[in-house]
């Protein structure tokens, strides 16, 4: 028997995100590294907002949203809002049931960049990278992201001097006094980004 092509849709849905999501999808233990870092690091989180104010994006939810961006090379926070708009995976990853808004672009990038200002976002990164390492999920095999999504997280002021490196003096030239290093001289062999280990000073 033929079936009909109903196009109304019902006045009730009792279905979640998480029921939609395969127990085999590789995000899942993703998503269980990722709460477990945010757990370790809510104090540090707490220390970030005032308690009166306006109500921010939760933190925990920024940053799950930045894995998801980093993971699927979406270029902008636009086209990242509009993955939550319908995407039933990463509402489920960041956190949003089905009747939840999403954040326009403008208040993400600005919460965003508010978070990743301080250092718990370069925590919370490197605390999913040590259990995904402690667990032997790290692979050598070649994966293209699109790296300018990363770029600031390894930017010049990520790189930090080495412990086992002899101090460097300062240099005669003072060079772009708009970028503060504070008069260092930084190569390869005494600096090293502490966001990105193989990222290269040029």
């Amino acid at each position: 028997m033929r079936g009909h092509d109903t196009q109304q849709a019902g006045l009730f849905s009792y279905l979640s995100p998480e029921e939609r999501v395969p127990a085999t999808h590789p995000l899942r233990p993703i998503r269980q590294y990722v709460d477990t870092a945010l757990t370790a690091l809510l104090p540090q989180l707490e220390q970030l907002y005032a308690g009166t104010g306006r109500p921010s994006i939760a933190p925990e939810k920024l940053l799950r949203a930045l894995r998801l961006q980093v993971r699927y090379s979406l270029r902008s926070a636009r086209l990242l809002m509009e993955q939550l708009q319908y995407n039933l995976l990463f509402r489920w990853f960041v956190g949003l049931d089905l009747d939840a808004p999403v954040w326009e672009g403008t208040v993400f990038t600005q919460n965003r960049d508010r978070l990743l200002a301080g250092a718990v976002a370069t925590a919370f990164f490197e605390q999913v990278l040590a259990q995904a390492k402690a667990q032997r999920l790290l692979s050598d095999e070649h994966v293209t992201v699109d790296g300018t999504l990363i770029e600031a997280w390894a930017g010049p002021k990520s790189f930090k001097q080495k412990t086992n490196a002899a101090p460097v003096p300062p240099p005669d030239d003072p060079g772009n006094p708009s970028v503060d290093f504070r008069g260092e001289r930084r190569t390869n062999a005494t600096h090293a980004s502490t966001t990105d280990p193989e990222a290269r000073l040029y």
